[in-house]
């Protein structure tokens, strides 16, 4: 297609028509399943000269959950009110840039290689939106929060070191998927529609035969499998674009009981008036005594005692006993709480002394620990249908080419932009740590940057119940 990319006469839309020639091994499942419902209604107010790159869309609130009051024909009915909740959503912009030199097409014998980045450009866009899906996913798995923690802790399923029902460590079985989605929507479990994970997951699964292959008819009444399964009824998609870890193997570990450390502090000699006593934690002074007048060894030791029981810095970490000029430290929690010191400050006659002395050194208690052999872990994700919104907000000029006369002879490049939106169900894009208008993928993998939808009202948040989030990971080794 000689002249097809010269500026003058590119067309955009024929150009959009040259697709899918070269096979990609890239399945790009995720970005194609029913988990991602189109929202062309937000393309409007996203596009960059009536609403930027950023927006907050509404949720109503439910009714469900409020408190009936009595019927008795005394009691006044006092109304309820829903809440709105705020749903914020950013614009993630990409784009690329290719150049071929018109030496290249010459000495191949007509071999136009620009043409063939037109052809794929379509399916690279495809994996770039699945790359964003998935920074995305690990985002929102990566929120901080007391409420936002709620959806981590429980949407998350790891099993990687316990051992499934076929005696092997960290593999799914039959009831890992199940188990899951009830840990992470309770009741609302039925709202989990499609899985994505990796190959080698689904591998050991078709070997404990628990994946069930969907089959038609053909015009012959021979009954033949179309390529995709199911687990627990849910649609598998296989890709293996879905997270893996490496992770190290570590040696076993020997348990170590706990010891609760004792330390003394021994009042050596006798106060007068203005001498002064200082016990410390850590460099810092938490106690303070000044003699007013003539005291003996075991009167300060009691004063000590006295005060160090009512220091909270001293208590929070050791039970303070001890009789005489002696004040004893034993740690609540073995190796925990660094040791006491003193210090003594004489007056010009002063005769105050005293030292701390380790009775018994603390060491904290370790559990005992298997060996663990060098392995990987896969992440599986479970979406429910419309667990992921998407908008192609769209770009004022998505792609166009450059014609450079002079440059190696002469070249073509051809540019590409996209600007798309890719919103979880029930979680914000907060902003709290994005440098420009558009976020990058580890901007996207931050959790600051992620929260549960909430309605803030008199500076107090009310977040959605993290149970209506469609949205799980299973974490396994196989």
């Amino acid at each position: 297609m000689p002249g097809i990319f010269d500026e003058k006469i590119f067309n955009a839309e024929v150009f959009q028509g040259y697709v899918d020639r070269i096979p990609n091994t890239k399945r790009k499942a995720l970005i194609t399943s029913r988990a991602i419902r189109p929202r062309p209604d937000l393309a409007s107010a996203m596009k960059d000269q009536t609403g930027g790159n950023y927006i907050t869309t509404t949720m109503r609130g439910l009714i469900s959950g409020s408190v009936p009051q009595n019927y008795d024909g005394k009691t006044d009915m006092t109304p309820n009110k829903t809440k709105t909740f705020r749903h914020s959503r950013v614009v993630v912009g990409r784009m690329n840039a290719w150049t071929e030199n018109d030496f290249s097409f010459d000495i191949t014998g007509g071999e136009d290689f620009l043409e063939n980045v037109a052809e794929q450009i379509s399916e690279y866009w495809s994996e770039i939106d699945q790359d964003t899906l998935l920074c995305i996913l690990k985002g929102i798995f990566n929120m901080t929060g007391a409420a936002n923690l709620k959806f981590v802790e429980n949407h998350t399923y790891d099993i990687t070191d316990v051992e499934n029902s076929e005696g092997k460590v960290g593999h799914m079985d039959a009831t890992s998927l199940n188990s899951a989605m009830q840990q992470a929507c309770g009741d609302n479990k039925s709202s989990f529609a499609l899985v994505c994970m990796h190959s080698v997951v689904a591998t050991n699964l078709e070997n404990l035969k628990l994946l069930t292959y969907l089959k038609y008819t053909d015009a012959n009444g021979m009954e033949r499998e179309i390529g995709l399964a199911t687990l627990n009824g849910r649609l598998v998609l296989i890709d293996d674009a879905m997270p893996v870890k490496e992770v190290e193997g570590s040696e076993a570990v020997t348990a170590v009981a706990e010891t609760k450390g004792v330390y003394t502090l021994t009042v050596s000699a006798a106060a007068i008036a203005e001498d002064k006593l200082e016990i410390k934690l850590g460099g810092e002074t938490v106690v303070t005594y000044l003699a007013d007048g003539d005291a003996t060894a075991a009167g300060v030791g009691g004063t000590l005692r006295t005060m160090c029981k009512g220091c909270a810095a001293i208590t929070d970490l050791f039970t303070v006993t001890g009789t005489g000029a002696n004040v004893v430290f034993t740690q609540k929690v073995g190796g925990t709480g660094t040791t006491p010191t003193v210090t003594c400050t004489q007056t010009t006659s002063g005769t105050i002394a005293a030292s701390v002395a380790t009775t018994t050194a603390g060491v904290a208690a370790v559990a005992a620990k298997a060996a663990v052999a060098a392995h990987k872990e896969y992440t599986t994700y479970a979406l429910g249908e419309g667990a992921i919104e998407y908008t192609d907000c769209g770009a004022k000029t998505p792609y166009e080419v450059d014609r450079d006369p002079r440059t190696n002879g002469g070249q073509d490049t051809l540019y590409s932009r996209q600007r798309k939106c890719f919103a979880p169900y029930g979680i914000s894009f907060t902003q709290n740590s994005m440098a420009t208008l558009s976020p990058t993928d580890a901007e996207l993998e931050d959790g600051i940057n992620w929260e549960l939808v909430n309605s803030m009202t008199d500076g107090e948040a009310e977040y959605i119940d993290h149970k209506a989030i469609p949205i799980a990971r299973i974490i396994s080794r196989g």
